[in-house]
């Protein structure tokens, strides 16, 4: 929808609507003219103009009842086009592997057919409101012809050729006035569209009077109390009475099913909508913080590497606050830099769109790289290894447990092989926190959530894993 409205409707504004005005105007003193002109020449001919303008602003507000709902409908449905079209593209490869072509055309044809549907109901509709207007014109022609007629004795000839002819020219410019005005009113769709976006609610301040010391935060350490948090007003709540903290540099694992709330706790750790209670890091209020200095401490690597088109360097260090031998380190810690350095342009290589020209994992490690470089307290994983290789995925383990050991490192995960090496579990259910405690502890928990989850792997995988924790938990004692 937001392409739609930021391709078509302001494309729609820019272009079509101002010209379409234009012309509906002009065409309205046009007709201004013509009808004084008819009026003084003949006064009588006021009646069947005035009887003309009284049915065409009734075919118009008949028409525009329907239409404006038609046109909301077609701007609509035209939104599915654009976004499975978007995904398509980005996801062609894919795809191609797995044969779907033909799933993916008929989805594309199944969106392509509702849009055409309410595109052909709004021509249709334009047409016959055409036609209703060509037939009310016709009969107001044939009424002044044989007005014309019956009163010739009192008109002198020039009289009823000059009547006769601004008839016939006033039917034409009366018609197109109308369909104009016609089309300016659902070409407004577009503009109300748009205005919607302006009157969304804003965030909060991006800067406030108390502004956090240059090394906050030191310690990472992030407490939730009493954390009601929903995503709109009228909105369910998704996180419920919310008591959790986490200590220093510890590496925390938040796990769950399907809407239990994890990205919902991220969610509420950067302000991205209104809740209740209080969130504090390092004892300091986030609400009393602005959204720029609050975000701008924390590092994110999401579960879809964010890659622009630029080069290696650009998406490294976008601000350009980084020398390139930092650029270098971050790549060496990530075992990037060998695959970069072997790049044709190294530094320079030009990034295609979403970063396609490198694989998953390469995106990813690119993505811990450019927060590692930013050097934040607490880093975010939010399912960053659910779409790699475990190779890729001990890597990324092996980089949180030493080079971001400074670090408070959320991770949501569902991969419980890589829960097992956190500091303490998470474990979120339906909003609420169920359980809350080392890995070892729990994986030997036969009542608990997680070991119940790890069961679900089988047996085999589930004692594998607790044997695992334990030996974790002792090896660090």
């Amino acid at each position: 929808r937001i392409l739609n409205r930021f391709c078509k409707d302001i494309g729609l504004m820019d272009d079509l609507l101002p010209l379409t005005f234009q012309d509906l105007i002009q065409t309205f003193l046009l007709v201004i003219g013509v009808v004084i002109v008819m009026v003084a020449v003949i006064p009588w001919t006021v009646i069947p103009l005035a009887l003309l303008g009284l049915i065409f602003l009734l075919l118009q507000l008949y028409f525009l009842n329907t239409s404006g709902d038609v046109k909301r409908l077609e701007c609509a449905k035209q939104s599915p086009v654009f976004s499975h079209l978007a995904s398509s593209l980005q996801g062609l490869r894919t795809i191609q592997a797995y044969k779907a072509e033909q799933k993916f055309q008929k989805l594309f044809e199944t969106c392509q057919d509702l849009h055409s549907e309410s595109w052909l109901m709004l021509l249709t509709m334009s047409q016959c409101f055409a036609m209703c207007l060509d037939v009310v014109c016709a009969i107001l022609v044939i009424g002044v012809a044989f007005g014309a007629l019956i009163l010739k004795e009192s008109w002198t000839p020039g009289q009823i050729g000059l009547v006769l002819s601004l008839t016939l020219t006033l039917m034409r410019m009366f018609q197109w006035c109308v369909r104009q005005s016609t089309e300016v009113e659902n070409m407004m769709m577009s503009a109300e569209r748009v205005i919607e976006y302006t009157e969304l609610k804003e965030e909060e301040p991006w800067e406030l009077d108390f502004r956090p010391p240059a090394y906050w935060p030191d310690n990472g350490m992030i407490a939730f109390n009493n954390v009601n948090f929903k995503y709109s007003p009228d909105g369910p709540l998704v996180l419920k009475d919310l008591t959790v903290s986490t200590k220093p540099k510890e590496k925390v694992c938040i796990v769950g099913k399907t809407g239990a709330g994890k990205s919902s706790l991220i969610a509420a750790l950067f302000r991205f909508s209104h809740f209740e209670g209080t969130i504090s890091i390092d004892k300091n209020l986030t609400t009393s913080i602005g959204l720029h200095d609050l975000r701008k401490k924390m590092s994110v690597v999401p579960q879809e590497p964010v890659l622009f088109i630029g080069t290696m360097k650009k998406n490294l260090d976008p601000f350009k606050e980084h020398k390139e031998e930092d650029l270098w380190s971050a790549l060496e810690e990530v075992q990037l830099k060998e695959t970069i350095q072997g790049l044709p342009g190294k530094m320079d290589t030009e990034l295609a769109e979403s970063g396609s020209n490198l694989s998953v994992g390469q995106r990813q490690l690119l993505c811990l790289a450019r927060a590692i470089l930013r050097k934040s307290r607490i880093l975010i994983m939010d399912e960053a290894t659910s779409n790699v290789d475990p190779r890729t995925d001990e890597l990324i383990q092996k980089i949180i447990h030493g080079t971001l050991v400074r670090c408070t490192v959320l991770t949501i995960t569902n991969r419980l092989s890589s829960v097992v090496d956190s500091n303490r579990i998470m474990v979120l259910d339906s909003g609420k926190l169920e359980e809350y405690d080392k890995p070892h502890i729990l994986m030997h928990n036969k009542n608990s959530l997680l070991y119940k989850m790890a069961q679900q792997l089988g047996e085999t995988e589930a004692a594998a894993l607790a044997q695992r924790a334990k030996e974790v938990h002792f090896k660090r004692k």
